[in-house]
This record gives structure tokens, C-alpha cells and sequence, in this order.
């Protein structure tokens, strides 16, 4: 057996779009996607529905979940060995 390359891979569209709202919140999200389910009255089922069937506007959602997850992998861990690391530049 082997694992998928595909970030979306196994991600439900709810579990996406629940992680998105988690991360950036309603307000970040209509900003970042410009789409009326993310603006008026927001929530994940109503998102559901519009994104099950607006082919464009899933695709940008999936974006955005991936760059999110690209942005989690650049950021060192908050417990690792360089979590309490600052940087000294300043104080040369």
C-alpha cells in the first residue's frame, strides 16, 4: 500500500471548509474567496451546498486548504527545538 501524493486525498469537502473556518474565521475567508456563502450568513452547511455544485468556487477552496497546509509545513513546530529561538539580528 502506499500514500497518496494528493493533499486532498481522504479530506472530506466538510472537513476542508471546516479547517479553513478554524484557521482564518468567516470575515478572512469571504476576503481570500470573494463568495456570497462566505459573506452572508455564513456557515459550513450552507457553504456545502454552494461548493457541491459551483465547480470554480471548490476549486478555489482547495486552493486556499492547500496553501494552508503548505503554510503549516513551512512553520517550525510550536514545541521543537527552536520554538523559544529569537533572533538576534537586532542586536548586533
Amino acid at each position: 500500500m502506499h500514500a497518496s501524493k494528493d493533499p486532498l486525498h481522504g479530506v472530506t469537502l466538510e472537513a476542508l471548509v471546516t479547517a479553513l473556518v478554524n484557521r482564518y474565521g468567516w470575515e478572512e475567508l469571504a476576503r481570500c474567496i470573494n463568495i456570497n456563502c462566505f459573506k452572508n450568513d455564513p456557515s459550513v452547511k450552507s457553504s456545502l451546498k454552494f461548493l457541491r455544485r459551483t465547480p470554480w468556487a471548490r476549486k478555489e477552496v482547495e486552493a486556499l486548504y492547500i496553501d494552508m497546509l503548505d503554510e503549516k509545513e513551512d512553520a517550525p513546530p510550536e514545541n521543537g527545538p527552536w520554538s523559544h529561538w529569537r533572533s538576534k539580528k537586532g542586536d548586533e
